[in-house]
């Protein structure tokens, strides 16, 4: 399997969370948030994932995570799939913006 492979398996992860309709989570800073975001998307910061984990399963639908650049949203995918959420790392949310269109 070639990186293009991977890429291209991203963005059908993508559809079908979309399609199942995903909840975009950005879990970058305040600021870094309030500087430019995906519109729709929810803002919780990485470090209050984990005591948000109650309100998130709430939400009863898939979660694409997304950061600056894909570390942190990493971080908080991993937490969520260990408490039982459906997730997967989007990866940096300007990048991830224009998978969305």
């Amino acid at each position: 399997m070639g990186l293009l492979d991977l890429f291209g398996n991203k963005k059908k992860k993508i559809a079908d969370f979309q399609s199942r309709g995903a909840i975009i989570l950005d879990v970058r800073t305040k600021s870094e948030y309030s500087n430019g975001a995906i519109p729709g998307s929810k803002h919780i910061p990485l470090q209050q994932i984990s005591v948000k984990i109650s309100e998130i399963k709430k939400w009863d639908k898939p979660v694409i995570t997304c950061c600056a650049s894909g570390m942190r949203s990493g971080s908080a995918a991993t937490i969520l799939k260990s408490n039982g959420v459906e997730c997967m790392n989007g990866g940096g949310w300007f990048a991830l913006s224009k998978k969305l269109e």
